[in-house]
């Protein structure tokens, strides 16, 4: 009978990446879709598979007043859709969470 649990395994290793480093590697982009009439669809791609997007789509629902879903797309992978052009509302919003920098983010559509 062995002893297992004293393997040295450091508890903090995914902490020392450190606050410069940045979860979100690729660009963030951010599409405005046209649907019918006056009505609009913004799209974002590309955050990072290790957010919870639906956390993030909550939280986008209650800070902008509007509806918005996570979607599968087979090109794409997850992406967010929100109703109406809330393009601005959600770069402002990434950077203050933190989830992505300014210069991560790639807006489309102006």
């Amino acid at each position: 009978m062995s002893i297992q649990n004293l393997n040295s395994r450091d508890p903090f290793a995914d902490a020392i990446k450190g606050a410069d480093d940045d979860i979100q590697d690729g660009l963030v982009h951010i599409r405005i879709q046209q649907r019918n009439g006056r009505k609009t669809l913004t799209t974002v791609q590309g955050l990072s598979v290790e957010y919870d997007l639906k956390k993030i789509v909550r939280s986008c629902k209650k800070e902008f007043a509007c509806n918005g879903t996570v979607i599968e797309h087979p090109q794409y992978g997850e992406v967010l859709q929100l109703q109406g052009d809330q393009r601005e509302n959600i770069c402002q919003w990434l950077t203050k969470a933190g989830l992505a920098k300014a210069d991560r983010l790639k807006v489309h559509g102006f």
